[in-house]
């Protein structure tokens, strides 16, 4: 395994982050893994030097962070993992019960806490940005929990660039604890963080933990036009037919799938390769549902892919609607 310094703070995470949104309760989405068919997968990330594992409060509401915290606790040390968790979306029913004011933060992080059964986590994102909450309430709140031990590092993820400056902008001026990592919607077929966000983050040494690598399982190759159901998350996603399945996604698709047969690798590997190449990105969120996926995310370290080969799979990109910042 690979270890990287997160942007510029002295934090060594894997290149490969595990996400656990797969696994909780299938109940919150059919294609969610349960506890017994999720602990194996985060076993071997583990035995394979992964020591980066991604939540948030609202997977599963709130079970994928007791499947992890168990996993944890029985195969690994604390100190050996670096645990991020996330706040904003909705985990109740009640007018408190989401969003980031400093009632819900302080709420969430205690409850997010007893759920992986830890005192701190490593690193806390923002989920989303708050349009309801002053980002001056947010920041000095997301400062308390810094220094009450309850948090180590401050994360966001998928928001406009001026309001990561803007959150910047106001840490430097109080003092507070900045924001060190951004989490953002990046990959072949989202591409428009390229403009801003990513410059941005090299700038101030933000590191950069794209989600949806693989843009929901389509850049893995086996989706087909006007097909659905090739897999039961590609059958129940709507989420992913809304965001990606445009002529020019699939036509960007071949290229990969083209670019693989020439590597004698999978198409997934090519997706991920091409990212980890990308200048200022830190480790891809990878989320798997079998532990020969993560073999195969590990070993798309080990890819190279020289800058024309790069090149003919980004020639196709065209601009698109931001996916994810409202």
């Amino acid at each position: 395994m690979e270890y990287v310094r997160l942007g510029k703070t002295g934090l060594q995470v894997s290149r490969i982050c595990l996400g656990t949104m797969t696994y909780g309760s299938p109940a919150w989405r059919d294609w969610v893994l349960p506890e017994a068919a999720s602990r194996p997968i985060i076993k071997r990330a583990l035995e394979m030097g992964i020591n980066f594992f991604d939540t948030a409060d609202m997977y599963s509401l709130g079970v994928s962070e007791e499947v992890l915290g168990r996993a944890i606790r029985d195969h690994a040390q604390r100190k050996d993992v670096v645990i991020a968790t996330k706040v904003f979306w909705p985990t109740g029913d009640g007018p408190n019960d989401r969003g980031l004011s400093r009632k819900h933060i302080m709420d969430s992080i205690d409850a997010s806490l007893r759920r992986l059964g830890t005192d701190y986590v490593d690193l806390y994102y923002i989920h989303r940005w708050d349009y309801e909450t002053p980002i001056e309430e947010t920041m000095a709140t997301l400062d308390d929990l810094v220094r009450m031990g309850k948090v180590r590092y401050l994360g966001a993820s998928s928001m406009h660039a001026w309001q990561l400056m803007k959150a910047l902008g106001l840490a430097d001026r109080y003092g507070w604890s900045r924001i060190v990592v951004m989490q953002n919607h990046y990959n072949l077929i989202h591409r428009e963080d390229e403009r801003e966000m990513m410059p941005l983050c090299r700038e101030e040494g933000i590191g950069v933990v794209p989600w949806s690598p693989l843009a929901r399982g389509f850049l893995a190759g086996n989706r087909k036009r006007g097909e659905r159901g090739v897999t039961t998350r590609d059958a129940s996603d709507q989420m992913a037919h809304d965001y990606y399945f445009q002529d020019t996604d699939f036509e960007i698709l071949e290229r990969v799938v083209e670019s693989a047969e020439e590597e004698g690798v999978k198409p997934a590997q090519i997706a991920l390769a091409w990212l980890l190449h990308q200048p200022g990105v830190t480790a891809p969120v990878i989320g798997a549902s079998n532990t020969s996926q993560l073999d195969d995310a590990v070993e798309a370290l080990k890819i190279s892919l020289p800058r024309e080969k790069r090149a003919r799979l980004e020639e196709l990109y065209l601009p698109r609607p931001v996916l994810e910042y409202e």
